[in-house]
């Protein structure tokens, strides 16, 4: 592994990185060419380790020949740090402050953008349930990998996160016994399912994708801080043109509209939850 010991090349390492990013776009539409470089740097590397190989070069010419390191490598790039009620604040935020608007639509379209194996999407559709908005809401759940869809779909999760995530629950105004959603299996905790009976799963990809509907509430949090500010402009035009007039946009606690070229468009419900409505 010298090729990465300190002191490498590090002109010939981008010319590889690019070489790669552009081969994954050019070979099957996965374009991740705008990533943060030193998130996708590191992703990169530890591939290039984990399949046993020299350089960044040989990476690139196995996932072109081998479709199970492409999927391994897809993985690797797909970010999935999520659970259920996560940042408690932002949840009670989006009870008190956005709630009373959804109440006012005949229908309400919700948009995970993102949405991982689950949790959060999980998270709102209880949220939703206790204040009576489920029956007439349709949430979209979309992500790159299908791997963590299949997760999502099933409900299923470790039993040892139950604490953590009832904790979330009650701090985000959580109204029943978080128990009450779920049961114990041997394969884990299982979710009830009339809690995706609204939800549809489908693989969407941010950068290369377009707009699919139009929504009354589009939540991606976490995920536009692993863009480079060029692709992180591209999903906000996204996210604008699919959000109807006096929609809400939510974001991650280190991601802001402010320095967008939309922020003239929004204003803020909650700067520090990061919940924005569309003005114009």
């Amino acid at each position: 592994m010298n090729n990465y010991q300190e002191g490498s090349n590090e002109n010939l390492e981008k010319i590889e990185m690019e070489l790669l990013l552009q081969g994954l776009y050019s070979w099957c539409g996965y374009d991740f060419r705008n990533y943060a470089y030193n998130s996708i740097r590191r992703r990169v590397l530890h591939r290039v380790h984990a399949e046993k190989l020299d350089s960044i070069t040989g990476l690139l010419d196995k996932v072109l020949h081998d479709d199970s390191c492409l999927q391994r490598l897809i993985a690797d790039f797909s970010i999935n740090v999520t659970e259920m009620f996560r940042d408690p604040a932002f949840f009670l935020s989006f009870r008190e402050k956005v709630v009373p608007l959804l109440r006012t639509y005949p229908s309400i379209r919700i948009w995970h953008a993102g949405c991982s194996t689950g949790e959060e999407v999980y998270s709102m559709a209880m949220l939703l349930h206790e204040e009576g908005l489920y029956e007439k809401t349709k949430i979209y759940a979309t992500d790159i990998n299908p791997d963590v869809l299949k997760t999502a779909k099933t409900g299923i999760f470790p039993i040892e996160n139950m604490k953590k995530y009832t904790s979330n629950y009650i701090n985000a105004g959580g109204m029943n016994a978080f128990s009450d959603y779920y049961q114990v299996t041997k394969n884990g905790v299982k979710f009830h399912s009339y809690l995706t009976q609204n939800v549809v799963f489908a693989q969407h990809n941010l950068v290369t994708d377009h707009s699919f509907n139009e929504f009354h509430v589009i939540l991606c949090r976490n995920v536009l801080i692993y863009f480079n500010k060029e692709l992180q402009e591209k999903v906000h035009n996204l996210f604008y043109e699919s959000l109807g007039m006096f929609g809400i946009l939510g974001l991650g606690d280190k991601e802001t509209i402010t320095f967008t070229k939309k922020s003239g468009s929004y204003e803020a419900i909650s700067k520090t939850q990061k919940l924005y409505k569309k003005i114009k």
